[in-house]
């Protein structure tokens, strides 16, 4: 989002959705001008799972985030939470969700006490409630230490967790993160990723928009591809793996020495689709990725017939990042890549 949002609802009673699905979107449409930012979009949330949404800048995530949390109404199609219509019913809705945007948004001035605390009343907690949920989510999420400390003064992590603190000061039943772990670094990471897990034990549905492999692949547990708008693939990791097709051999020779050699042996067999061979000297294997049997029997010959002695051979589907290039045309970001550019999806007026 263009700014943090951190957003946090009193829980009250679930609405009358489908038994087990906390998200429901048929045909989600927004245009903004000319530009559809979503075009068609279904999707299903089981309750206490993360839902992974994938895809580049401008795909059209944020604005699917901010049309389930009621700040964007969209041009067509419908969509409930915990059985909550977004456009009828979007004051309920609000008592059951959490939102925490891509960067931190937590009154710098303020302690880390003072911010939950205040959000609580905000929420209209009586004192005594807010007070309690905000020493117990200092403490759940390892803040106790600094939590009279102002949180200008926290570092990168801690900021993120009390984000994600004050996200649960209502006690949601779905919580949304908007690309939660941009710019920060593999610790800090690392860290909010764990809270996630905890949440995720006690029942929390996540709605997780990511454009970091290593994120959905450690977070979630079904992946939505997203791309212009639209939906281009969806299911488990695994699944969306075996659909893109291929895999790779990892080849690896007794000798060292053969490693250079054996890759260029097999870069020369010119079999159709065979991409080309790589050499992992850190892990002394040759990879190769085959798109067949056919192929896979003409690489697995062809080392025989060099009389090269192996330590194992094995195949492996294809990296998520691969599936990600296959569906999408794009290289997704790494957690090192620059912060994302402002794209025309972040800058509509709310």
């Amino acid at each position: 989002m263009a700014a943090g949002i951190v957003w946090a609802m009193t829980r009250n009673d679930k609405g009358t959705g489908g038994a087990g699905s906390a998200v429901t979107v048929r045909g989600l449409v927004k245009h903004y001008g000319e530009t559809k930012a979503l075009d068609g979009v279904d999707l299903d949330v089981a309750e206490g799972t993360v839902m992974g949404v994938l895809g580049p800048n401008g795909a059209g995530k944020t604005t699917l985030v901010r049309v389930l949390s009621t700040l964007l109404a969209p041009t067509a199609g419908h969509a409930t939470v915990a059985g909550y219509d977004v456009v009828r019913q979007p004051r309920q809705l609000r008592r059951v969700i959490g939102l925490t945007g891509q960067y931190a948004s937590v009154d710098e001035k303020l302690s880390g006490w003072e911010n939950l605390y205040l959000i609580g009343r905000l929420l209209d907690l009586p004192r005594k409630e807010a007070r309690s949920r905000a020493d117990g989510l200092l403490e759940r999420f390892s803040l106790t230490e600094a939590a009279r400390r102002p949180a200008g003064t926290y570092s990168g992590g801690m900021r993120r967790r009390l984000d994600l603190a004050a996200s649960m000061i209502g006690r949601p039943a779905v919580l949304y993160l908007d690309e939660p772990t941009t710019g920060l670094d593999p610790r800090t990471r690392n860290e909010v990723w764990d809270e996630v897990k905890r949440l995720v034990g006690d029942g929390v549905t996540v709605l997780l928009t990511t454009q970091y492999m290593e994120e959905a692949e450690q977070l979630a547990s079904e992946l939505t591809v997203v791309d212009r708008g639209k939906v281009i693939a969806s299911g488990g990791i695994e699944a969306l793996k075996a659909k893109v097709g291929g895999r790779t051999l990892r080849i690896r020779p007794a000798d060292p020495l053969q490693l250079r050699p054996l890759a260029a042996a097999l870069d020369g067999l010119g079999i159709t689709g065979l991409a080309g061979t790589t050499v992992d000297a850190e892990r002394g294997a040759v990879l190769v990725p085959v798109l067949s049997d056919e192929q896979l029997t003409a690489v697995v010959g062809a080392v025989t017939a060099r009389g090269i002695t192996l330590n194992s051979l094995t195949t492996e589907l294809p990296s998520l990042d691969e599936v990600f290039l296959s569906l999408t045309g794009h290289r997704a970001s790494s957690p090192q890549d620059p912060l994302p550019a402002t794209t025309s999806e972040e800058v509509v007026a709310v």
